[in-house]
């Protein structure tokens, strides 16, 4: 299967285009074309030499074909007289003869021992494929596989970055409502005050407060340094004094046995007391 298509990935048959023109220009045979395997079948896209429109847009299915039957045997094919030819499926006889075409070769592009692209090199003479066209077929569908690999591997890249930023984005909502669901705490009573620690609790993880000795209010401001605030900016959604925010602060660290604010946080988040 084909790699996703990505935003910012250039098309693939770009690629294939651009081989076949080298190819022209290298000394290919006359008449080029191929295209992309997009699922498991294969679309003609490209074309150098050809004369007629009807090869075309033309899907070639596995097995069916010259084509078809190098996408599943993974390895260069050719027939010297396509039109009597025994060893293939005569499934797209009128668009290739029609060219004229009478000797052809069909080159798998692999990527991970699976067929992604071919390239097809044809005469219109009975003269098989070899030699030196061959190789330049051979060496393009390389070039082409690389690039190809190349470009999934960016993709991937590209996903897993897009994959962690949004589950930074999804930890740091949570920490936002815990946050919010403590301030309210602390400025609730009795069974509302419970109800809302309970939701809190509930997105953090298995840590356990009491284990730490810490009290809810050591909790309520580690929540909030979590957030990045100041010990005024603590104060101010806690209503509480920045001396007495920064008194819990260093109670705090000190129960988790660190030193600093950004440890503290570190140590509560290790421990599951805070997400």
């Amino acid at each position: 299967m084909p790699a996703p298509a990505a935003p910012l990935r250039p098309r693939d048959s770009d690629a294939l285009r651009g081989e076949l023109r080298q190819l022209a220009t290298l000394g290919g045979p006359p008449v080029l074309f191929g295209g992309v395997v997009a699922g498991d079948a294969l679309l003609l896209s490209e074309f150098v030499g050809t004369r007629t429109g009807l090869l075309r847009g033309l899907v070639v299915r596995p097995s069916s074909g010259l084509g078809g039957a190098t996408m599943v045997a993974g390895r260069p094919l050719a027939v010297s007289d396509y039109r009597s030819a025994s060893t293939i499926t005569h499934d797209y006889d009128t668009p290739v003869l029609s060219e004229g075409i009478k000797s052809v070769v069909a080159v798998p592009v692999l990527v991970d021992g699976v067929a992604r692209a071919v390239l097809y090199g044809a005469y219109r003479s009975g003269a098989p494929v070899a030699g030196q066209a061959a190789e330049l077929l051979v060496s393009s569908a390389r070039r082409l596989a690389d690039e190809l690999r190349i470009r999934d591997e960016v993709d991937r890249r590209v996903k897993l970055r897009e994959a962690r930023q949004a589950t930074a984005a999804g930890t740091e909502s949570v920490r936002e409502v815990h946050a919010e669901l403590r301030r309210l705490a602390a400025e609730s009573d009795g069974p509302l005050r419970a109800r809302l620690h309970r939701l809190a609790d509930r997105l953090c993880g298995d840590g356990d407060p009491a284990a730490a000795a810490l009290t809810a209010r050591e909790l309520d401001v580690l929540t909030q340094v979590a957030l990045g605030c100041t010990n005024l900016e603590a104060a101010s959604r806690l209503s509480l004094k920045p001396e007495t925010v920064k008194s819990y602060l260093r109670s705090a660290a000190t129960k988790l046995g660190t030193h600093t604010r950004y440890e503290a946080v570190s140590r509560a988040r290790r421990q599951g007391l805070i997400p």
